[in-house]
């Protein structure tokens, strides 16, 4: 945003605008877990793992599942009760999952982890997502993982993309992260298809990317 608006104006917009999304419908996702996720955390030792801009959170709840304990951030209070009230239904303890409101443009949370993951943190409002992903990946501990995934472009039923908006590659995001080279390990930098169903249940590819980076053990 270019009007003059102070940040605290600006957070709280966006924190307007992603309650009355997620309040304007029973469920926004699919209540699925990402399948990047899934794919690439499947065989990893369970540990701490940070889940940034958790939606509904189904990633939050499948990474319990798996044995991880989980703090789950999200700007939308809507979106955090109904992703605690998920967790509950899906018969996961109290205290597995840390639900925490946080703007990340503002506040982030505290703390080392051996996986965070930044599944789509994408906004219509002027989020500061390369400084988000700095602090990300200082918060990943030794050993741990930073697992960034995006979007590459619109989706196709998408007739009026806006110019302005630049969707980075795998190799720009790590490159804006600037981070000490002898201190990590890139594992995975690369774009992929899915099919995404448009807002007629028709399916339609989307592409996406992915950047993974192994934190080296000091």
């Amino acid at each position: 945003m270019t009007d003059g608006s102070t940040s605290a104006e600006r957070a709280e917009s966006e924190a307007e605008f992603w309650d009355a999304r997620y309040a304007g419908s029973d469920r926004v996702w699919s209540g699925e877990p990402n399948i990047v996720l899934v794919r690439r955390v499947g065989g990893l030792k369970p540990g701490r793992a940070l889940d940034l801009g958790c939606g509904e959170g189904a990633d939050a709840v499948w990474l319990a599942r798996k044995g991880w304990r989980v703090t789950a951030v999200d700007i939308s209070r809507v979106a955090l009760e109904r992703a605690a009230a998920h967790a509950a239904a899906e018969g996961i303890a109290a205290g597995v999952i840390d639900w925490q409101r946080h703007d990340l443009g503002e506040t982030f949370p505290e703390g080392a982890y051996d996986l965070v993951s930044a599944q789509f943190l994408h906004s219509p409002y002027d989020m500061p997502r390369e400084r988000i992903l700095r602090a990300a990946a200082s918060a990943v501990a030794p050993g741990g993982v930073l697992l960034i995934v995006g979007h590459a472009g619109f989706p196709a039923w998408e007739t009026e993309p806006h110019p302005h908006v630049h969707f980075p590659t795998p190799q720009e995001v790590l490159e804006s992260l600037d981070l000490a080279e002898e201190e990590w390990e890139v594992v995975l930098a690369d774009e992929h298809e899915r099919i995404q169903s448009d807002p007629d249940g028709r399916p339609t590819t989307r592409v996406d990317n992915t950047l993974e980076l192994r934190r080296l053990a000091r």
